[in-house]
């Protein structure tokens, strides 16, 4: 940096390995050691990247005059959890044009029908479950979850086809963090979901398969950009599994509130009797509190100073999503699971972001994350109100280094019975 004040800098050529080391606590550890909310690391071949933490930093992040998403991913995440062409990667008014196609799909109305739709499979997953001696909750709720965003995003799924529709949109996101066989995996998972979302879009196109109009396969599908011309199959192919994947991936959190029963039991007396509000903290504390997403990257887009120091344009740098959710300037003891914290919660959109933050229409905050609560809500009231069960002993820790993270046994259940 040329000017302004000096940013710490950790020694080294390349820090990844660190990150697979450390997980979500490298970017904590080092801000922690240099007792600063900035620091400088290379990661990915040397790449050199500004880390930053809390609010201020989330606030500057989000700023879309200041940083652009387009080129920030790296190679390995496009090729395995995002896809080549989707929303993540665009900036300006093509960005706001692709963000409002996901935003109109997340009315009142949708929301509520995705819901029915959940509950509807809970149910007749856990009639199953009842034959069962002891089921893995992680899992099942990863097929729950995949058959409900399918119906709801009006993708056709045969059930000889449910385990490996599942499998290959869990294997994409669990590549997030991974290098080895768990990346190459998601790779694999990403081809072939591609191609069985391609092969669908061409025969709605073709008039070969109805679709309802109000579903996001049809609107996806005859989705036109600012120019007026139709997506190609690709790119629409890689936004409708930026419906399907993400949906799959709240399984992880529905694991954790299961966990977040069992280790606070306190918490199921108040979700089974509460009254509709308990939940929504409850969901709300289990997204702040356990791990998911460790952190996001942008590229700035122009030079520009901040809190003294000096950003040049074309610099990588890496929002740390779960120090901020584990802030003790933000959150009163942060490291205790205590969703009343959320009863009279005033937060901005830049100190609680598990799913990004800043604006919704406009910047690069999740388009899903109401979706994502409501389904939340819907897999906890089901597990507490309509479901009895005993939890065996097991493994239930979790690693904070393997990226992303779930129980090691995958919350195993026994002795199911439908209420």
């Amino acid at each position: 940096m040329n000017s302004g004040k000096q940013i710490p800098t950790e020694k080294g050529m390349d820090h990844s390995v660190a990150i697979l080391r450390e997980g979500y606590r490298f970017v904590p550890n080092r801000l922690q050691r240099f007792r600063s909310d900035i620091f400088q690391t290379r990661m990915m071949g040397g790449q050199k990247a500004l880390c930053i933490s809390g609010k201020q930093a989330a606030e500057l992040f989000y700023d879309n005059e200041r940083f652009k998403r387009q080129g920030a991913a790296p190679k390995r995440i496009k090729e395995s959890l995002f896809g080549v062409g989707g929303v993540q990667g665009m900036d300006g008014e093509s960005h706001r044009h692709r963000k409002h196609l996901f935003m109109s799909l997340m009315t009142k109305e949708s929301l509520k029908k995705i819901a029915a739709i959940c509950r509807g499979k809970w149910q007749q997953s856990a009639t199953e479950w009842e034959t069962m001696d002891s089921i893995e909750l992680f899992p099942e709720a990863e097929k729950i979850m995949c058959r409900t965003a399918c119906e709801w995003v009006g993708v056709p799924l045969w059930a000889k086809d449910l385990s490996i529709r599942t499998k290959d949109l869990s294997d994409m996101i669990d590549a997030f963090g991974a290098a080895g066989p768990r990346h190459w995996k998601g790779r694999v998972g990403r081809n072939r979901a591609e191609k069985w979302i391609r092969d669908i879009v061409e025969r709605v196109r073709n008039d070969e398969l109805y679709v309802e109009e109000t579903r996001p396969l049809y609107v996806v599908a005859w989705h036109r950009d600012l120019d007026g011309n139709l997506l190609d199959t690709q790119t629409a192919a890689v936004e409708i599994l930026n419906l399907l994947r993400p949906i799959v991936a709240i399984a992880r959190f529905v694991t954790f509130g299961a966990l977040a029963l069992y280790d606070f039991p306190q918490t199921r007396e108040k979700l089974t009797h509460e009254d509709g509000q308990y939940v929504k903290w409850f969901v709300q504390e289990i997204r702040r509190y356990y791990p998911f997403a460790p952190f996001t990257g942008a590229l700035t887009a122009i030079d520009f100073d901040w809190q003294g120091y000096h950003f040049k344009k074309d610099t990588l740098v890496i929002l740390d999503i779960y120090g901020t959710n584990h802030s003790p300037e933000l959150w009163t003891e942060p490291n205790r699971f205590k969703p009343e914290r959320f009863k009279d919660w005033q937060g901005s959109p830049f100190d609680f972001i598990p799913q990004g933050g800043g604006d919704y229409d406009k910047g690069h905050r999740c388009a899903g994350e109401w979706l994502t609560i409501e389904l939340m809500q819907t897999s906890l009231t089901f597990l507490t109100q309509d479901l009895t069960y005993e939890v065996p002993p097991q493994d239930l820790t979790y690693s904070m280094t393997r990226i992303p993270t779930h129980p090691k046994s995958n919350f195993i259940m026994e002795n199911i019975r439908v209420k």
